[in-house]
């Protein structure tokens, strides 16, 4: 026996299957009328980023890290270097690329580098647990910075 819900659900739906066609036909010659609109040359369709902004991608960061310190274990700083260059670039503001960075760069003798990259690992990580350390590692490159500033000179 059919309900009151079930006939009106039935007339609706025998309803809009009348209309459909004309809905249809209505929509495909308006669509034959107006014209496509062309692509403005104002939209943003930039698929990267722009050179002067952020590449943020902290995965991708998470990833030369853990590749960095493969080839820093591996003795390979060149590429170590490389790879933690490129994780502070992917996630800025993260202190630890800056930490390894220093570490290879003073493996390499790269004195000033090194003690810069330990100073922005400070600065971005100021209560970090070798705090002490890294700032006795600091103090003695620049000691040896001005040794060979002097030596250099006299």
């Amino acid at each position: 026996m059919l309900n009151r819900r079930s006939i009106f659900a039935a007339a609706v739906l025998v309803g809009l299957c009348a209309l459909a066609p004309h809905c249809l036909a209505a929509q495909s010659s308006s669509s034959k009328d107006t014209p496509k609109p062309k692509p403005n040359a104002s939209t943003d369709n930039a698929t990267q980023n722009a050179p002067d902004q952020p590449t943020w991608d902290p995965l991708r960061a998470e990833r030369d890290l853990e590749v960095g310190q493969y080839y820093m274990h591996k003795g390979d700083l060149d590429a170590a270097i490389d790879r933690f260059e490129d994780a502070a670039v992917a996630k800025p503001g993260y202190a630890i690329p800056y930490r390894f960075l220093g570490e290879c760069q003073e493996k390499k003798r790269l004195k000033r580098d090194a003690i810069k990259s330990y100073t922005r690992y400070l600065d971005l990580f100021p209560h970090a647990e070798d705090k002490d350390k890294i700032e006795k590692k600091i103090e003695k490159l620049r000691s040896e910075v001005e040794k060979s500033k002097k030596k250099s000179a006299g």
